[in-house]
């Protein structure tokens, strides 16, 4: 079906565009393509470039989450992953390709002539179509009840509440392959229609039987009725159809909830094979979250069907099919199936510890009055914690709470995720208001990025609410921007010399925030940068971008960007991958980098018309984010990095001279951190590591080269002496226990050990406890250390606990005598505070708990 409609609108003079990358990285207001038009909004549709061809046929990979509860409820009408067809023409005011009556022609052709469909079964809805920030007439085009093209018609751009006509006329339209598909062959669902004979190998893989199509013939035709929404549950949507096709409605369920599980599971797993394919790392942020959601959604329904360990088998049959078709996901096999392999064990890691969270919270709730978890705790628990909803519903249950799972549990969580908000400009607003009259600033650190001085004109003299601020016609100081900060230096003029503080941008004007006499507006003055800085934070830069070549090609080709920030001393960059990075692969990262480095290799910056760099270098342009504009500036390392990029750069990697990893960190689950350093700051820490290791040796009283064989040997040495201690101090603890057991008082049928043992540590307080309980189980234990600060354990026999008291509650109450807290479970807690004075009450408050 893709290749019928492709090649159907070749033939009628239409250019094949191939498809772009599900993830939307040209874009900073969204994480996925989700219909085929947003890969050319707002650029070719507001006039900015010009289209690829025009007019264009495109067959792209599109995903949407918001109705993820709905997929194979609904046969196929709903999906998270679908290839969305689209014939779009550019009108301009110069020359006008085709508008309303040679589109429906197109559609109403390809549906009668290609599809096979009756003239007088096509349906054409009227309505108005808003998405993208643009807007304009559409036509939904229905045939037998399945909605299976929208034709838009774009004239507007959506500003606010209002509509304002756009110079470019867009045909914008999406046809459904997977629906055009399904209705050509008459199939019951869109599966069916999708993987043809394969189905029933892929059924077999998680155990599920598939009905005799005649069987599903019924329900599919009904299938519409089962979108779950606000204020419709499945029960009842089920009990509708069932209604409609005259059996009872647990018999329906039973024949269909199998069916429709297995269809969700394949079209879940289908849309993470293009997600990891196009180099997304599950996380808990941005576009990973939702794929981290989509997996443990896939994860729940094989639990549900019985088969959790299909689940690799089965990504790695989706890995074969679809990879006949698209050479990327076939290429990303290996690190599909390690990624997928990895995030289950995490995932079964997440249920295990999240029952025990859910438990505490719910006792949490009762004990505050609460009789029912609230939605909003539910969604957070999978948020925060990824505790899936059945798993925190159970554990709840268990603990006396009420539990109501919405229905559209992961759509309301996905719908939290599925955009990025647009991050304001950091402005002053006074600035930008007295900015707004000024012609731009000539950038001569793009003309000359080793100029250390220039002479330019004052144009404007600004007093703000954090300071003084000068702007001039041309500069050479950089103005922080793409994690680079602000060049410094200073201003000379008649009346004499200012420090630059830093530089910003507003607008498209530079203002530079100064200390010291301002120069008067129409002076010429003559500026200085702080050259040795500004070196540094080019060297910084460029190293940047060698750094994340070489990550790219120790990790993989899944190594994206993910934030940055250059330094003079030391820089960092943030980037995506699955694991903690090992000692091995930082080390191949430097050894690459330092390698380009020694290569001196040149460093390239152009100013390139943006569908020029698109289609020269691809969508990797834009590892370090979204570039706006039409023209955009390339900063290419040749043979090893090219970004879109406003930084400054040196002219050759050489100049960097020396790159040197500092340490790698974990900022977040699937954002690894390199910290570096470079040139004469990278020597520096070198030559500071060495100075510390001759220490050591010094310490240790061996030469350097034997450093680490005798930091072994005391570290063994050490251990030995740490068991030695641990044996005596049970020994000693013992000794104590039998001296306190002969003192313990009688109270309430218990027998109570409450004692100061001075200056002891936790560790001796715990022994001397566990060795009370284990040879009294009537004992009732409080035991004190008194050092700097009062620190104490309490501690139950079995027979003790079988009384009904509770460690953990004495411990609440005792800590807050003594100025601080305790906590615990019902056999043991600890506790402590400050207040050294108040020992002596809190055992006495021991002994009246105990009493009550």
């Amino acid at each position: 079906m893709r290749e019928l409609f492709l090649r159907f609108f070749e033939e009628r003079g239409h250019k094949r565009i191939a498809p772009y990358p599900v993830v939307a990285r040209w874009r900073d207001d969204l994480l996925f393509v989700h219909a085929s038009i947003i890969d050319f909004q707002p650029y070719v549709t507001e006039g900015i470039m010009p289209p690829p061809a025009n007019p264009l046929v495109i067959v792209q990979p599109c995903m949407r989450f918001v109705d993820v509860d709905n997929v194979g409820l609904t046969f196929g009408r709903h999906l998270t992953i679908f290839e969305m067809g689209g014939h779009h023409a550019f009108n301009t005011p110069e020359q006008a390709i085709y508008w309303r009556d040679e589109t429906v022609r197109y559609h109403h052709e390809f549906a009668t002539k290609v599809l096979g469909i009756k003239d007088e079964e096509i349906i054409y809805k009227e309505g108005v179509w808003i998405g993208g920030g643009n807007a304009g007439p559409d036509l939904e085009t229905i045939v037998r009840g399945l909605e299976v093209a929208t034709l838009v018609f774009m004239k507007f751009k959506v500003v606010g509440d209002k509509f304002v006509e756009l110079p470019i006329k867009t045909v914008d339209t999406g046809y459904g392959i997977e629906r055009s598909t399904w209705l050509s062959q008459g199939a019951v669902s869109a599966f069916h229609a999708m993987y043809g004979p394969e189905l029933d190998t892929l059924a077999k893989l998680v155990g599920v039987e598939l009905p005799d199509p005649r069987e599903l013939a019924g329900p599919a035709t009904y299938s519409s009725f089962m979108i779950v929404k606000k204020g419709v549950r499945k029960s009842e949507a089920r009990a509708k159809v069932a209604k409609a096709l005259g059996v009872r409605a647990e018999e329906l369920e039973a024949l269909l909830a199998p069916v429709e599980a297995f269809f969700a599971v394949l079209d879940h797993t289908k849309c993470l094979v293009f997600m990891l394919a196009d180099g997304v790392v599950p996380s808990n942020v941005r576009e990973g979250y939702l794929a981290r959601l989509l997996l443990r959604r896939t994860y729940r329904l094989l639990r549900y069907l019985g088969a959790e360990e299909a689940l690799l088998d089965l990504i790695e049959a989706q890995v074969k099919f679809w990879g006949r078709d698209y050479e990327k996901i076939k290429a990303s096999e290996d690190y599909i199936m390690e990624i997928i392999d990895l995030e289950s064990k995490r995932y079964k890691q997440t249920i295990s510890r999240g029952v025990g969270l859910v438990k505490r919270l719910a006792r949490e709730l009762k004990a505050s009055g609460v009789s029912k978890l609230p939605e909003e705790k539910l969604i957070e628990l999978y948020d925060s914690h990824g505790v899936p909803p059945e798993i925190a519903a159970e554990a709840a249950r268990e603990e006396g709470l009420e539990v109501e799972v919405p229905e559209d549990f992961y759509a309301k969580v996905a719908e939290r995720h599925v955009s990025v908000p647009l991050r304001a400009r950091e402005e002053l607003p006074e600035l930008a208001e007295a900015v707004a009259d000024l012609p731009p600033t000539e950038a001569l650190y793009y003309e000359d990025p080793y100029a250390r001085e220039f002479e330019a004109k004052v144009l404007k003299v600004l007093e703000g609410r954090e300071g003084r601020y000068v702007v001039l016609d041309r500069t050479a100081f950089y103005p922080e921007g793409g994690g680079q900060p602000s060049d410094q230096g200073v201003l000379r003029h008649e009346g004499g010399e200012c420090k630059v503080l830093e530089a910003r941008k507003v607008g498209r004007v530079i203002v530079h925030a100064i200390e010291g006499p301002a120069p008067p507006e129409g002076a010429l003055v003559k500026g200085v940068l702080d050259w040795p800085r500004r070196h540094d934070l080019m060297r910084a830069h460029t190293a940047t971008h060698i750094i994340l070549g070489a990550a790219k090609r120790v990790l993989g080709e899944h190594v994206w960007q993910a934030g940055a920030q250059k330094g003079v001393e030391h820089s960092r960059l943030d980037i995506t991958h699955y694991r903690h990075l090992g000692p091995e692969e930082i080390r191949a990262i430097e050894r690459l980098a330092n390698e380009v480095v020694r290569a001196n290799l040149p460093v390239s910056t152009r100013w390139m018309p943006r569908e020029e760099a698109e289609a020269k270098y691809g969508f990797r342009l834009y590892q370090g984010g979204a570039v706006p504009g039409r023209d955009i500036r390339v900063v290419e390392i040749p043979g090893w990095d090219v970004e879109a990029c406003g930084g400054t750069h040196c002219a050759r990697t050489g100049e960097i001279g020396l790159i040197k990893v500092l340490r790698a960190e974990r900022v977040q689950d699937g954002v690894e951190r390199l910290v570096f350093a470079v040139g004469e700051h990278a020597l520096k820490v070198i030559q500071e590591q060495e100075a510390a290791l001759a220490r050591v040796a010094e310490i240790l009283n061996v030469p350097i080269a034997d450093v680490v064989k005798a930091a072994e040997n005391t570290a063994s040495e050490l251990k030995e002496l740490k068991r030695e201690l641990a044996r005596a101090l049970k020994r000693m603890a013992k000794l104590e226990a039998e001296v306190l057991l002969a003192r313990a008082e009688e109270i309430a049928g218990l027998k109570v050990i409450r004692a100061d043992l001075g200056s002891v540590g936790p560790d001796y307080l715990i022994e001397v406890a566990n060795e009370l309980c284990d040879r009294e189980p009537r004992a009732a234990v409080l035991l004190f250390s008194t050092e700097k600060t009062a620190r104490f354990v309490v501690k139950l026999g079995q027979e003790a606990l079988k009384a009904g008291l509770n460690a953990a509650e004495m411990a609440r109450e005792l800590g807050r005598l003594v100025g601080g807290g305790g906590s615990g479970e019902d056999w043991f807690a600890q506790g402590g505070g400050p207040a050294l004075d108040k020992v002596g009450e809190a055992l006495e408050r021991f002994a009246e708990l105990l009493r009550c």
